[in-house]
């Protein structure tokens, strides 16, 4: 792992700061509920980038939320914003009791992702907490069509070492959430790449 971060920061060639993905093609059949694969993990050092969090709360949860860091807390006046086409935040959080508000920004927030659920945990009693682990570098993923998940796992300016723990303790993650419906090789391939970089693959 860490001769494949090294060889990937020999791309580090640009202006900017790249980021880096990992890119795991799985032997899921993602047809099958049973064997879809997605989840959260906060990366030991972060992704280098600081998420814009909105949260749909009231009463104690707004002073808890703000103290948490949110960028954005509100209830139905947010909603409505939302609504007219403002989508500038990362990840969206709400309070159980705000799902009323919530519910109906699915056809807004759920092509791009950003619908809060139970299951992704941000629909949530324990805001702070939560706002907390995105703002440390939580990030989410669930399979493709194609049965492969994405997600960024730092940033090329991160030293090796801390790129090779981020994408282990990423790789371990999806491992430990293996279906028990599948059969046969599991992880079929994996790659890591910056945003203007080639992929470098890992051996699996």
């Amino acid at each position: 792992m860490s001769e494949a971060t090294a060889i990937l920061k020999t791309f580090n060639t640009t202006k900017f700061d790249q980021t880096v993905e990992i890119a795991i093609r799985l032997g899921i059949d993602p047809k099958q509920a049973d064997q879809l694969v997605r989840g959260s993990i906060v990366l030991p050092n972060g992704i280098g980038k600081s998420l814009r969090v909105l949260v749909f709360a009231k009463g104690d949860k707004i002073d808890e939320a703000k103290a948490a860091g949110a960028d954005e807390i509100g209830g139905p006046e947010l909603a409505e914003k939302i609504k007219g086409g403002w989508t500038d935040f990362d990840v969206c959080i709400a309070a159980p009791d705000m799902m009323g508000v919530v519910g109906p920004l699915g056809k807004v927030l759920g092509p791009r992702g950003l619908m809060p659920s139970p299951r992704a945990g941000t629909v949530t009693p324990d805001v702070g907490k939560v706002i907390k682990e995105y703002k440390a570098g939580k990030v989410e993923f669930r399979n493709d069509a194609g049965g492969n998940v994405q997600a960024v796992v730092g940033k090329l300016s991160f030293d090796a070492v801390k790129l090779a723990e981020n994408i282990t303790a990423f790789l371990n993650h999806v491992i430990g959430l293996k279906p028990a419906a599948v059969r046969g090789q599991y992880i079929k391939g994996i790659v890591i790449s910056a945003t203007m970089s080639p992929s470098v693959r890992i051996q699996v």
